[in-house]
């Protein structure tokens, strides 16, 4: 159905910044379309895996001829080598904005990133952005000690941090340790700080919006979403990622829900891809070591790549048991991050002065500061909203 400008809620006066928040496969692009179909709305993505290039299937990511006739901002930035930090974001976002203001449009901030929302609507610590040449030396420090290495030493920094991260969280150790070396201040100290939010600002009118769907419908939905995914070929095109780029499995983009199976999948039936000299074979080996479900055997594997035996995996029927073990393994990881996002979800609608509408059910409203926070059961409602 199209909609005229014209028809869009008057609750979204020119300064609203729209913020369109659910869980994975929840059909929250079908809408994004429709509001955009209106004129009145630019579209900005807010999700941590469509900011890579070449990461379409796994990623959900709109067609080509999608962004064509759909264009999102903050889709296609970096390359699946690259990082983007949430800071990165924030500054991103509120570039844009302004820039869709200017242009007399609404921002539509739409996806399914919710540490992102929370950085916008909470706010961030002033933690320091990362500086390139420590970065490098942590990591070498890793590989080298291993992150039990960095995890002690980040109990004798900052013991806050320490006893807060699970001892193999490797991104966040070392992200701990690298703020302490560039500024000599534990990122504990730095995260008690104030915090500063995009949508505090008066000049703009913020609405959060947050659809809970109910459970066994989205789990239908994610069961589908996937089923397509593998039909369009994810392995190969994680196969193709590897061919292009010098990847490990350390990357934030190889840790992406989907993409993350698929690689200890291809480790498991020791795919060729891993023998390409522009890639660390032992990193992958060593990250994803061969069950005992796989091999049949009982004692525990050795890492090392050329001690583990990896030619029993080279079968049929041990390769079409790997490969059902990453599907079953892709699903439950996709339904544990929705349970995620419920969770965040529900943190936004616990922002200050908004506890009211906890009481008041689905479909209800409250307002922080210049925030206007609605939560609904179902998209359908959500749009209603909105017109």
């Amino acid at each position: 159905m199209q909609h005229s400008s014209d028809s869009v809620s008057k609750n979204l006066s020119d300064n609203s910044v729209v913020c369109l928040m659910a869980p994975t496969a929840s059909g929250k692009t079908a809408l994004a379309y429709e509001l955009y179909d209106t004129g009145r709305f630019e579209l900005i993505s807010v999700d941590s895996a469509l900011i890579y290039r070449d990461m379409n299937i796994g990623t959900a990511k709109p067609t080509a001829d999608e962004l064509t006739r759909y264009p999102h901002h903050l889709v296609d930035i970096i390359d699946p080598t690259q990082s983007y930090s949430v800071a990165e974001f924030v500054n991103d976002v509120a570039r844009l904005i302004d820039e869709c203001h200017e242009r007399k449009k609404i921002p539509l901030l739409v996806g399914g990133t919710m540490m992102y929302y929370m950085a916008l609507l909470d706010g961030l610590s002033p933690v320091p952005d990362s500086d390139d040449s420590v970065r490098a030396r942590v990591e070498q420090w890793r590989q080298e000690e291993g992150i039990e290495a960095l995890y002690h030493y980040l109990g004798s920094i900052d013991p806050a941090s320490h006893q807060r991260l699970n001892a193999t969280d490797t991104q966040r150790i070392t992200r701990a340790i690298e703020v302490y070396l560039q500024t000599n201040k534990p990122i504990s100290e730095w995260q008690r700080q104030p915090k500063q939010a995009l949508a505090h600002n008066p000049e703009q009118q913020w609405h959060a919006l947050s659809v809970l769907p109910d459970r066994p419908w989205l789990h239908q939905r994610i069961e589908q979403r996937l089923d397509i995914m593998w039909n369009e070929g994810l392995v190969e095109e994680v196969i193709s990622l590897l061919e292009k780029y010098p990847l490990t499995p350390n990357m934030p983009s190889m840790r992406c829900v989907g993409y993350r199976q698929v690689l200890e999948y291809l480790v498991h039936i020791d795919h060729e891809i891993f023998d390409k000299p522009h890639l660390d074979k032992t990193q992958f080996y060593e990250a994803f070591a061969v069950p005992d479900s796989l091999t049949g055997e009982n004692e525990t594997q050795n890492n090392d790549v050329q001690a583990t035996d990896q030619s029993i995996l080279l079968n049929p029927e041990t390769e079409a048991l790997a490969c059902q073990e990453m599907q079953n393994k892709a699903l439950y990881a996709t339904r544990q991050l929705a349970k995620r996002q419920y969770t965040w979800l529900r943190k936004v609608m616990q922002l200050p002065n908004a506890s009211s509408a906890l009481a008041m059910g689905s479909d209800s409203t409250a307002t922080s500061n210049t925030i206007v926070l609605k939560t609904f059961a179902t998209m359908e409602q959500a749009r209603n909203y909105l017109y």
